[in-house]
């Protein structure tokens, strides 16, 4: 019979003084050791009972995961050895922890790197702020994919939001990020799919309502008398073009050129799904779009002139960074513009895309094509327009109660 016990490693302190707390299993004299990723003073341990002492920061919520952890392994010794009764030591450590235990966060790294070497450098910061956030709790220890168990997630998503103060989506954001370094060592075959806690564990999202414009507010939008040439002009004109064509994101406006206009139509590459999407512009798009027209105009030269021609776009970090400051002031006049032309709600840029969306299932653009022309991944993105078309259906029919 193997025996499973928690002990701190004298013969591992590294040069901060600090000693790692591992699991070790024994079995016909053979010695095996299971990281818990957890690293103290010697000073701070009580090798009597097997613990840590009162004195260390948050010793009760490390005491109570070193030993459930340790019932845990100790319930899978169990199972595996009534399976297969002549498994060495190391045969049992592959068993319970594949066959070496992966540190969560040298895959965390590696996936970050993917995305800044695929030019994703919004996605990279947001993600990187994620992981930070996981190493702080941490106190910047590694943590092996093994020990993020469910009771592990479950005391997390606690952090985050007492601690933190996060909100239920912020918090679903960054668990399913977790969620996504697991996939992908599952994917690389670094871990065992039985592994993952995120089967047991379920990630809660909270119901956002999706603010659009009506017809009349768009109007009043539209309408709005504006100094000609201004940047608050140019700033309401995307907006509305983006509201007729397709809902485009801000950073696929910002970054249309005279080269991707062909008669009526935009050929383009979407900036956040890569797929290139040929668009047939609406009267009104068109309109706005040719009101920035000039004779000297180059293919290479950005239709809308808020950023600067001859922007290196193949430097990832300058133009997003072009793109965020943009998109921060666009955002910032937009409030502006919705008060001065007097509609009762705070938008931003992306606004444009949901009025788009709503507007064109109310005329009965098949939902197949709406999500095609969004650039959504699945129908059921597409399906929450579909639901606020139908509330806005039902809403009128109530009318003649």
């Amino acid at each position: 019979m193997t025996s499973v016990e928690i002990v701190c490693r004298k013969d591992k302190v590294n040069k901060k003084g600090l000693a790692p707390i591992n699991y070790r299993l024994i079995k016909d004299r053979k010695v095996s050791y299971l990281a818990s990723g957890t690293m103290i003073p010697l000073e701070n341990w009580d090798f009597e009972k097997s613990r840590l002492k009162a004195k260390h920061p948050n010793s009760v919520r490390i005491n109570n995961d070193l030993f459930t952890r340790l019932l845990e392994l100790r319930g899978e010794v169990i199972t595996s050895e009534t399976a297969t009764k002549s498994l060495t030591t190391k045969q049992l450590r592959s068993k319970l922890y594949g066959n070496k235990p992966t540190d969560f966060f040298v895959i965390a790294e590696e996936v970050l790197e993917s995305y800044e070497s695929d030019g994703k450098v919004g996605t990279h910061d947001k993600c990187k702020s994620i992981i930070n956030k996981f190493r702080t709790y941490n106190k910047d220890q590694n943590i092996f994919f093994q020990d993020i168990t469910v009771d592990y997630l479950t005391k997390y998503e606690k952090y985050l939001r007492v601690n933190l103060g996060n909100k239920t989506n912020t918090v679903h954001k960054d668990l399913k990020f977790i969620r996504r370094i697991f996939n992908e060592a599952i994917k690389r075959d670094i871990i065992e799919m039985h592994i993952s806690p995120f089967y047991k564990f379920k990630i809660k999202l909270e119901k956002t309502s999706r603010t659009f414009l009506t017809d009349d507010e768009l109007s009043l939008i539209e309408n709005l008398e504006m100094k000609a040439g201004s940047l608050i002009k140019c700033h309401r004109e995307m907006f509305v073009f983006a509201c007729y064509a397709g809902g485009l994101r801000v950073s696929d406006v910002l970054k249309l050129k005279w080269g991707h206009l062909d008669g009526d139509y935009l050929l383009i590459d979407i900036k956040k799904t890569r797929e290139q999407l040929r668009l047939k512009l609406p009267d009104v798009a068109v309109k706005i779009i040719k009101s920035f027209q000039k004779e000297d105009d180059l293919p290479n030269n950005y239709i809308f002139p808020v950023l600067e021609n001859g922007l290196d776009e193949k430097d990832a970090r300058l133009f997003d960074n072009a793109i965020t400051c943009a998109t921060s002031l666009i955002n910032k006049n937009l409030k502006f513009i919705t008060k001065r032309a007097k509609v009762e709600k705070t938008i931003s840029f992306h606004i444009s895309r949901h009025t788009w969306a709503t507007k064109a299932l109310r005329l009965k653009v098949p939902i197949e094509i709406v999500s095609k022309i969004l650039g959504h991944a699945n129908l059921r993105e597409t399906m929450i327009y579909a639901k606020i078309v139908d509330t806005q259906m039902d809403n009128a029919m109530d009318l003649f109660n």
